[in-house]
C-alpha cells in the first residue's frame, strides 16, 4: 500500500473535508492496490458509509467486501494503538490476525444482512507490541450497496477495559469485605474474639480495646494511647517470644493474611493461650501502614488438645496389645487372603507373559543357533554363507526387542512418545498376543476399517490400553464369548461432539465390545476413578479405567462406555485425526553408511554394562569419533568437571553408585552449559529423563538398537546448533 504524493482537493469526494487526521489519510492513501479499486471508481453506497465512518466521534470502522477492508475514523485509530496506520486499508482477517476466527465470523453474519451485538467482549489484542486482554461493547450492521444487498459490515467499538476492571476490583474488595465482616459478627457472637488491636507500622504504635490490654497483662487505660511492640511482647512466654517476633517480621515484610498462637502471662502471674489473626495494610508505593488484627482465645482448645493426645496414647498402647492378639488369631486368614490378592495381580500378567516367553524363548534359540552355525561356518572357511545367518540373529534380535517394549508398555515404564500411528497395523501386530491373553474360549474378531485415518499417539501406550480393555472384557465373561475390534473414521458434527466432550472435527474411533454381563448406570458413572474395580475379589482382575482415560484425553480424545446389563459392554476411545501418513516400520540400515565424525569430535560413554561400552565404543571409533569410557555417574562427571573437550555425553539412565544418568547429565551442564546428551536405556522411566519432555540439546535412544541408528542420532545431535 502506498500514499499519493499529489494533493487531491479534498470537494473531490463525496464525504468532502474533515474527518480529521485519518480523513486526510483516506483520500491520499492508493485504493487502487486494494480490492477496492481507486478511489473515482467506488460506489455511491461506499461513499456515504465512509463519509459517515470519518464525521463520527465515537470509534466507527467499515468492513467492506468479502475481504472487509478496514475504514476507520480518528477514535478508532486511538483504540488500534500500534497497529494504525497499518490497518488502513487491510484485509480485517489479516490487520487482526490473533481473532481472525471472531471477525470471520462477523463478516459471514453481517454479509447475510444480520446484526450482532457484544457487550463486554473479551479479546485477546496485540496492540502495543504484546498480547493484552481488553473488553469491548461492539455492535455490528450490514452496509448495503446500491442495489440494496449487504456489502459490507460496520461495527461500533467501544471499549470497556477500565470499568470492567474497576468493577471485578470493587466486587471482589466488596466480598472481602463482607467476608471479613461476617466472620467478626459470628465471632463477637460466639465470644470467640477477646480483644483487638490497631498498630500503626511508621510510628510503632499499638492502640489496643480493654479485653487486649487485660489478656496481655497491661494497663487497659493506656490502651487508647498506644503501647510500642517491644511492651506488647514483654508479657509473652520467653519460650515463644522468638517465634512470634519472627512471624510479626514475615507478615511485615511479605504480607498475606497472619495467623500465630502464643502464651501471654496475665495480671495474676499464670499463662494462657490466645491466637492472634490480622493483615498488613500497605500505602500505594509498598510501604507498610497499618497492621489490624483480633484474639481468640485458644486456651481451652489447647487444653482440649492435649487431653485428646493423652488419650490417643493411652488408645495406642491398648491398641498395640489388642491388635497383637488378632494378629496372632487371624495370622492364618491374613496369608490366605495374601495368597488370593497375588493371584490376582498375576492372572492377567501371566497369560500375557506366558505368550511372550514362548516367542522370546524361540527367538533366543535363532539368535544363538544363528551365531552358532556362523561360528562353525567361519571355521570351516564357508564365508559365503555368512549373511544368511547374520540376517537371521538380526531379525530375531529385532523381534525381541519389540516383545521386550511390549512387556515394557503393560508395566507402563515407556517415556510417553506421540507418533503418527496406524491403528489397524498396530491391532494386526498386537492379535495373536491379544488371543493367547483372552484364551480359548473366547472368539476374537478383528473388524478394522479400511482407508482408516492415522492418529498422532504413543503406539506403545495405545496397546497397552488395548490389551487392558481386552483383559476387562474376558474378565466379564466368565463363561466364554466373543470379543470384537473395530476401527473406523468418524465425522463428530456439533451436536455429535458436544455429547462426547469434543471439539467438532475428525476422529478415529477404535471399540472394543463384549458379549458379557454390561454395567448398570451406577457403574459407568465411576468406571474412569482411580482405583474402582468393577469385579469383586476372586473374579478377575478389574484393571481400572483411569489410566486408559488419562492417556486418551492427554493425546486429545476421549472415552465412552455403552453399556447395558445384560447386553454386554462396548468401550470405544476417540482420537483426533491426524493430518499425514503414519510412520512406516524402520528398515535395518547399514553400518557402512552411517556418517563419520569431523576431526577431533569426542564422545564420554558411561554405561555400567561392559558389553555394551565396548560396542558404542568401537563403533564411534570406527566413524572417527574419540571415545572416552565411564562405568558409573560419578567418574563420568569428573571427567566432564575437566577440561577435556567433550562434543556429546552418551549415557545409560540406570548407574550404580547413588547418581543416575539424568542427574549427572544436569550436574555435567552446569559447569559445560551448552552439553549435548543421548541418554540410551532400557527402561525410558519417565521420573529420570522428565516425564518425556526434555530440555533441548537432549534426546532419548531405547536399547537395543542398531549400531548406524546411534551413529546418526550422535551426529544429528552434535551438528544440532
Amino acid at each position: 500500500m502506498t500514499v499519493s504524493t499529489v494533493p487531491i482537493s479534498a470537494s473531490a469526494y463525496p464525504f468532502g473535508a474533515g474527518g480529521g487526521d485519518v480523513g486526510n489519510l483516506v483520500r491520499t492513501l492508493d485504493w487502487a492496490a486494494t480490492s477496492l479499486g481507486a478511489i473515482e471508481t467506488w460506489p455511491q453506497s461506499l461513499r456515504t458509509a465512509v463519509g459517515i465512518v470519518l464525521h463520527s466521534p465515537v470509534p466507527i470502522v467499515l468492513l467492506w467486501g468479502e475481504d472487509g477492508i478496514m475504514i476507520y475514523n480518528d477514535a478508532y485509530s486511538v483504540f488500534a494503538g500500534g497497529r494504525h496506520p497499518r490497518l488502513l486499508g487491510s484485509k480485517v482477517r489479516e490487520g487482526w490476525s490473533e481473532i481472525a476466527d471472531f471477525n470471520d465470523n462477523v463478516m459471514r453474519v453481517g454479509l447475510a444482512g444480520g446484526t450482532l451485538a457484544y457487550k463486554d467482549q473479551e479479546l485477546t489484542l496485540d496492540r502495543f507490541g504484546a498480547p493484552e486482554r481488553v473488553w469491548m461493547n461492539l455492535d455490528y450492521s450490514p452496509v448495503l450497496d446500491d442495489a440494496g444487498r449487504p456489502a459490507g459490515v460496520v461495527a461500533i467499538v467501544v471499549e470497556t477495559t477500565e470499568r470492567v476492571l474497576a468493577e471485578r476490583r470493587l466486587r471482589e474488595s466488596e466480598a472481602i469485605a463482607r467476608e471479613n465482616v461476617e466472620r467478626v459478627h459470628l465471632a463477637l457472637a460466639a465470644g470467640a474474639i477477646i480483644g483487638t488491636w490497631v498498630w500503626e507500622l511508621p510510628t510503632n504504635r499499638f492502640t489496643v480495646d480493654e479485653g487486649f490490654a487485660r489478656n496481655f497483662g497491661l494497663d487497659p487505660a493506656l490502651g487508647r494511647e498506644g503501647f510500642s511492640l517491644q511492651q506488647v511482647v514483654e508479657t509473652v512466654h520467653p519460650d515463644d517470644k522468638p517465634g512470634l517476633i519472627k512471624a510479626i517480621e514475615t507478615v511485615v515484610a511479605q504480607g498475606g493474611a497472619y495467623a500465630h498462637q502464643y502464651r501471654v502471662r496475665r495480671d495474676d502471674g499464670s499463662y494462657h493461650w490466645i491466637e492472634a489473626n490480622g493483615r498488613v495494610d500497605y500505602a500505594p508505593d509498598g510501604t507498610p501502614l497499618r497492621f489490624p488484627g483480633v484474639l481468640l482465645d485458644v486456651d481451652e482448645r489447647r487444653a482440649v488438645e492435649a487431653e485428646r493426645d493423652r488419650a490417643n496414647a493411652d488408645l495406642r498402647a491398648l491398641t498395640q496389645t489388642l491388635e497383637q492378639r488378632v494378629t496372632e488369631r487371624s495370622a492364618e486368614l491374613m496369608i490366605a487372603e495374601e495368597a488370593l490378592r497375588q493371584s490376582q495381580k498375576m492372572e492377567a500378567v501371566g497369560q500375557l507373559t506366558g505368550g511372550l516367553a514362548h516367542d522370546f524363548n524361540n527367538l533366543l534359540t535363532g539368535i544363538s543357533g544363528s551365531l552358532e552355525l556362523l561360528q562353525t561356518r567361519m571355521s570351516q572357511g564357508r564365508l559365503t554363507e555368512l549373511d544368511r545367518y547374520i540376517n537371521a540373529a538380526q531379525g530375531a534380535s529385532k523381534r525381541a526387542a519389540a516383545l521386550t517394549h511390549r512387556l515394557l508398555a503393560f508395566s507402563r515404564r515407556q517415556t510417553l512418545d506421540p507418533k503418527p500411528t496406524d491403528v489397524n497395523r498396530l491391532i494386526a501386530g498386537m492379535e495373536e498376543l491379544i488371543r493367547r491373553t483372552i484364551g480359548p474360549e473366547i472368539t476374537l474378531e478383528v473388524v478394522g476399517a479400511s482407508g482408516l485415518w492415522s492418529a498422532l499417539v504413543d503406539p506403545s501406550q495405545l496397546e497397552n490400553a488395548l490389551l487392558n480393555l481386552c483383559i476387562n472384557a474376558r474378565d466379564a465373561m466368565p463363561n466364554g464369548g466373543r470379543i470384537t475390534i473395530e476401527t473406523a473414521n468418524k465425522w463428530l458434527d456439533d451436536r455429535a461432539a458436544k455429547e462426547r466432550d469434543l471439539e467438532p472435527g475428525q476422529y478415529l474411533s477404535l471399540c472394543v465390545t463384549d458379549t458379557g454381563t454390561g454395567m448398570p448406570p451406577d457403574v459407568i458413572a465411576k468406571a474412569f476413578e482411580p482405583f474402582f474395580t468393577t469385579k469383586p475379589i476372586g473374579q478377575g482382575t478389574g484393571l481400572g479405567l483411569s489410566m486408559i482415560y488419562g492417556f486418551v484425553r492427554q493425546s486429545g480424545g476421549q472415552v465412552r462406555i455403552y453399556s447395558e446389563v445384560g447386553d454386554g459392554t462396548t468401550m470405544c476411545l476417540y482420537l483426533p485425526r491426524h493430518y499425514g501418513p503414519a510412520e512406516k516400520a524402520d528398515a535395518v540400515p547399514d553400518l557402512s553408511g552411517a556418517p563419520r565424525a569431523e576431526q577431533g569430535q569426542t564422545v564420554l560413554i558411561v554405561d555400567d554394562e561392559p558389553t555394551v561400552r565396548m560396542l558404542v565404543t568401537e563403533v564411534l571409533e570406527d566413524l572417527g569419533y574419540t571415545a572416552i569410557e565411564a562405568a558409573d555417574g560419578a567418574t563420568g562427571l569428573k571427567v566432564l568437571r575437566s577440561d577435556v573437550r567433550i562434543d556429546l555425553l552418551v549415557t545409560d539412565v540406570g548407574l550404580p553408585g547413588g547418581m543416575n544418568g539424568r542427574q549427572m547429565a544436569d550436574a555435567g551442564r552446569v559447569v559445560r552449559p551448552g552439553l549435548k546428551v543421548m541418554f540410551i536405556t532400557g527402561y525410558a522411566e519417565n521420573a529420570i529423563v522428565g516425564n518425556g519432555h526434555l530440555e533441548p540439546g537432549m534426546a532419548v535412544l531405547t536399547k537395543p538398537f542398531v549400531m548406524e541408528a546411534l551413529a546418526s542420532r550422535i551426529k544429528d545431535l552434535i551438528a544440532d546448533p
